[in-house]
């Protein structure tokens, strides 16, 4: 059974269009703080593992989020909750500007940027509840579609837009550009209109609790998205998967930069460049998963990308070459970029409305946990071992990963609408209105 044919282009919804359009403009501004905190940490102490510190408590920040973010996405006001995101990511990044004209405490970054590390996860998990609210549910994945390409067509100039704007000015420069992005974002959401979502008899309306098991605390509500997260056949194995892989990937990009500028002796443009031109497979990304989807079914088109992404890792620690190793970053985020989009469509496609935000956080509060550990591992076997070394183990860790995912569930193509209703059937309403 397929999804029924949308009635509407995408491109003719006024929300959508709007949509893209902010997100894009954030997605620039996403970029400058993606090269410039860990330029701006290098620069202060001149240390990879710093880096990896600061991205690991970045990580923890957002896990502990993660506990609530669902929760508070499927009780309040979904636009309200990504205004408030970024504008509490505004303010944040635009203090370290303010302070630096003075001073260059260290303990900031370690402050501020885990917390816009917290807002960023609540922003997340919100923004993929708001994605079936504005198109219709046979169009989720070419919008997923178009709204990464958008990111990879901001993203691609931006990094070295914010390599120049960092050796010119510094990158603190850079953070100031970012924040004036989040406002900007902030004030188009106003413009944006959302669906209501449909709830199951006997619930209040979005944003207001469940009556039933899941009224009352917090903690109810919460394992809700866990319950049925782990009772689907083929979000449990993706889950346990992807914990693994973000454990082996999720300091690459600080790996990346400390091979470019300390092991290769160039500068903070090139840093940039090399991000730009890996930001290219990302935009690729976005035109091909639509047809492999299609194609092979969702198993397939995920371990095949998977692979792809540890086969470039490991190839990243074999080249000296600044261009090589561009490329083998636009290989690896065109994998992750098939296996994301992949991965969140079927997510968005077979998890009821009024569950969305718990699943999502639940999913991510799961699969990114072992992040931080993993980037402070990585990030410090790269100072004590070399890159070459850690990069070749890591990408052979990440096709194991990919090959183990043909023993599970996941190789399994599944029916969105049926996936739903299972879905339905198991979810803690239904079970209590059957009662």
């Amino acid at each position: 059974m397929t999804d029924p044919a949308p009635t509407t282009s995408l491109w003719s919804n006024r929300n959508y269009r709007i949509f893209v359009v902010i997100q894009t403009l954030s997605a620039l501004g996403d970029s400058f703080s993606f090269v410039a905190i860990p330029l701006l940490v290098l620069h202060s102490t001149g240390s990879v593992v710093q880096m990896g510190l600061v991205t690991g408590l970045t990580g923890v920040a957002s896990i502990v989020t993660g506990l609530f973010a669902g929760v508070i996405a499927d009780r309040f006001d979904r636009r309200g909750l990504m205004m408030l995101s970024d504008m509490a990511r505004c303010l944040l990044y635009g203090l370290i500007p303010l302070v630096w004209l003075f001073a260059t405490p260290m303990w900031l970054i370690y402050t501020v940027v885990p917390l816009t590390g917290g807002f960023a996860m609540l922003f997340q998990v919100t923004y993929v509840t708001v994605v079936p609210a504005i198109v219709e549910p046979g169009q989720i994945i070419r919008a997923n579609a178009h709204l990464y390409g958008s990111y990879a067509v901001a993203t691609v100039g931006g990094p070295a837009l914010a390599g120049l704007v960092a050796a010119a000015f510094g990158p603190v420069a850079a953070l100031g550009i970012d924040a004036v992005t989040f406002a900007v974002s902030a004030a188009g959401l106003l413009l944006v209109q959302l669906r209501p979502t449909p709830r199951p008899a006997g619930s209040e309306g979005q944003g207001g609790p469940g009556r039933g098991a899941e009224r009352g605390r917090v903690r109810d509500e919460f394992l809700a998205g866990f319950r049925f997260l782990w009772a689907h056949p083929v979000l449990r194995p993706l889950t346990v998967l992807l914990s693994l892989f973000i454990f082996l990937t999720h300091g690459m990009t600080d790996v990346i930069i400390f091979r470019v500028k300390e092991d290769l002796g160039h500068g903070d443009g090139t840093v940039g460049y090399v991000l730009s031109a890996g930001t290219v497979g990302t935009f690729l990304a976005s035109f091909l998963v639509a047809r492999l989807r299609k194609g092979l079914g969702f198993g397939p088109s995920w371990i095949g990308a998977v692979t792809l992404a540890g086969v470039a890792v490991a190839c990243l620690g074999l080249t000296g070459s600044v261009p090589v190793i561009g490329a083998l970053s636009a290989a690896m985020l065109l994998a992750t970029g098939v296996a994301g989009i992949c991965s969140m469509s079927l997510r968005q496609e077979v998890t009821p409305g009024h569950l969305l935000g718990r699943v999502t956080a639940a999913f991510w509060t799961t699969h990114y946990s072992l992040g931080p550990l993993g980037a402070a591992a990585v990030t410090a076997a790269a100072a004590g071992f070399g890159v070459a070394e850690v990069c070749l183990a890591v990408g052979a860790g990440v096709v194991c990963v990919a090959l183990s995912g043909t023993l599970t569930g996941i190789v399994r193509d599944r029916s969105p609408e049926a996936s739903l209703r299972t879905a339905e059937a198991q979810s803690p309403e239904s079970a209590t209105e059957t009662a």
